[in-house]
């Protein structure tokens, strides 16, 4: 999967890079073609918001998390992609049957 990350307000961090490429490959199996994400990690104030834009063949996904850490915003966030993505699939697999 190709990675897009920017960070606002934080530092650039290659362990988060790393972390979200790892979390985001495992959706290659849900997805019919490789897709992409753009991924905006921020700060405000004391929370991190992390927001994941996924695109695939047929499909566009978007999750938004926001948390104090910023690695359980990142597991918020794939949890939510995760279950967008599910869903469409049994969606389409239901309307083929």
């Amino acid at each position: 999967m190709q990675l897009s990350v920017t960070f606002k307000n934080l530092p650039s961090s290659e362990h988060l890079k790393s972390y979200l490429q790892a979390k985001l490959d495992r959706f290659d199996k849900l997805l019919y073609s490789t897709g992409s994400a753009d991924v905006v990690l921020r700060a405000e104030k004391l929370r991190k918001i992390v927001e994941i834009n996924l695109f695939g063949d047929r499909l566009d996904i978007y999750a938004k998390k926001e948390h104090d850490d910023i690695q359980a915003a990142i597991d918020l966030a794939t949890d939510k992609v995760k279950k967008q993505l599910i869903k469409n699939k049994e969606k389409q697999q239901a309307h083929r049957a």
